[in-house]
This record gives structure tokens, sequence and C-alpha cells, in this order.
């Protein structure tokens, strides 16, 4: 069986959601990060940089959420068909974890940035539901995990973008977000 590592408050609990949705069966792992079980020889086998999430499945060892997310996607057959559409997934995912959360969740650019990632998404879900048109997938877990952290833990004013918070709502009333996430 899959085992998914994660603190109690990780990003792990995005790879919990997307397992949740897809119905992979998993054993998640509490590793107590206060008192350094990331850190410890068992775990850097599994994570040489000591970070959470990671997986094992099997012999197979993965960590960074959004290639997890990828290699779950692609592995359980839940990615798109075409080459190009899968582009645009790795592409939401990279955008997710690389540009999304940084420029919510650095202080230092936050007022910059916000307005310049939360528009152009705005738009893109004033015309469709989820981010790849009208199916929830990977990249939503990608990206909607970062959104919807935002009224968690920034309190930050939305009302500018209401197809966001439309998308937010949308997504953290699925079930497997509420096992995963909503919980937290």
């Amino acid at each position: 069986m899959l085992k998914l590592y994660g603190g109690a408050r990780s990003r792990a609990s995005i790879v919990k959601w997307y397992l949740e949705e897809i119905g992979v069966p998993y054993e998640f792992v509490t590793l107590d990060m206060q008192a350094g079980a990331h850190l410890q020889p068992d775990f850097l086998e599994i994570n040489p940089i000591g970070k959470v999430p990671a997986i094992a499945d099997g012999d197979f060892k993965l960590w960074e959420s959004g290639a997890i997310l990828l290699y779950l996607a692609q592995k359980h057959g839940k990615m798109p068909e075409t080459l190009e559409q899968q582009a645009q997934v790795v592409q939401w995912v990279m955008f997710a974890n690389a540009t999304l959360s940084p420029g919510i969740f650095a202080e230092a650019t936050r007022d910059r940035e916000t307005p310049k990632l939360l528009t152009p998404l705005n738009q893109i879900f004033e015309k469709q539901s989820f981010l790849m048109g009208d199916e929830f997938g990977v990249a939503d877990v990608a990206v909607g995990s970062i959104l919807s952290y935002i009224p968690m833990m920034l309190k930050l004013d939305l009302s500018a973008y209401p197809a966001v918070l439309d998308y937010i709502k949308r997504i953290a009333e699925r079930p497997a977000f509420q096992k995963a996430i909503g919980g937290n």
C-alpha cells in the first residue's frame, strides 16, 4: 500500500486530497515535525532533503507535492490523452508551487503579486468551472489547494475576484477536500 508521509499540518494534505479524489488506498504516516522525525535516517532514505510530503509506493520513493500529484495522475490514468493537454496540467502544477504559492504567501511581494496572479485566474474561472475546462482534475488540486489556503491562513480580501471565490467554494465543498483539508 502506498505510504504518504507528512506532518499534522503540512502540504501532505494536498496529496491526501488527491488520493481521496481518485480513490487510491494509502497509509498516512504522521511525522512529528517538532521532534525532528523528518530528519531521522529512516525518513531521509525516503527524502534526503528531509521535507514532507513524500511517498513510498512499494520500493519507489518520491517527494515534492507537485511531482507526487503528477505521478499519481499518470499512474492511475487521470492525465489527459494529448501531449499538449498533459503539458498544460504540468504547467498548472508548476505554477501552483513555483509562482502562485510564493507570490501569495511571501509577505514582501504579496501586495504586488496578488492582483497579477488572481486577475487572470478570475478571468479563467469566469469562463469555465475548472482549470482544464468543465472537469475537475489534478491541476485543480495543485492550484485549488493554494487558493483555498488564502482564506484559511491570510484572511485577504478577495472580493475583487468573485470567480476565484466561487472556485474556492466549489472545491471546498468536495467530499475529498473536506476529508483531507477541510478538517485542518
